[in-house]
């Protein structure tokens, strides 16, 4: 009983650290994010999709570090984040997406973790979610209660730098 506990909250934990990947797709749908289970190239019709992927239009979506380069607030907010002399476009490389790549910035900024050991063991191999990097180098934070803060810090980050 005990073990299923622990997968239960494992798989609760992952579902929530995915938000950010579903909220990048937007889509205008009216869906939750429950319901948007598409693949990525559903919502290439989207305006919002469309300007995210100017740069690279004609071949899906732009990569982290592309995103960032369009989006310098948020870069900007990120970098002061980050250690001082960190590449923001290295930083970025090897995440899925935008959300999960901002929440790392805010775990590793939060509580102290060396960026680059936080993205290695998110990146892999093997790859860990958000939360089993942070219980991994930082076992006694509460990696629950730190992923979500940084989830709605990224969220709030990407919101606030679309709105200016």
């Amino acid at each position: 009983m005990k073990n299923i506990k622990v997968v239960l909250s494992i798989a609760a934990l992952a579902a929530f650290v995915a938000l950010p990947v579903y909220a990048q797709h937007g889509g205008g749908h009216g869906a939750s994010s429950s319901t948007m289970h598409g693949s990525s190239s559903s919502t290439h019709g989207n305006s919002a999709d469309a300007k995210a992927d100017k740069s690279s239009s004609s071949h899906g979506p732009s990569s982290v570090g592309e995103k960032l380069t369009d989006n310098t607030k948020l870069a900007a907010k990120l970098q002061s984040l980050l250690p001082p002399g960190t590449d923001l476009q290295t930083a970025a490389s090897g995440f899925k997406n935008l959300g999960q790549f901002v929440a790392a910035v805010h775990v590793s900024h939060n509580l102290g973790i060396p960026f680059d050991q936080l993205k290695a063991k998110m990146i892999g191999p093997p790859k860990e979610s958000l939360g089993q990097a942070v219980h991994a180098l930082k076992p006694d934070a509460d990696s629950k209660t730190e992923t979500g803060k940084a989830t709605k810090q990224a969220k709030q980050d990407m919101d606030d730098s679309k709105s200016s």
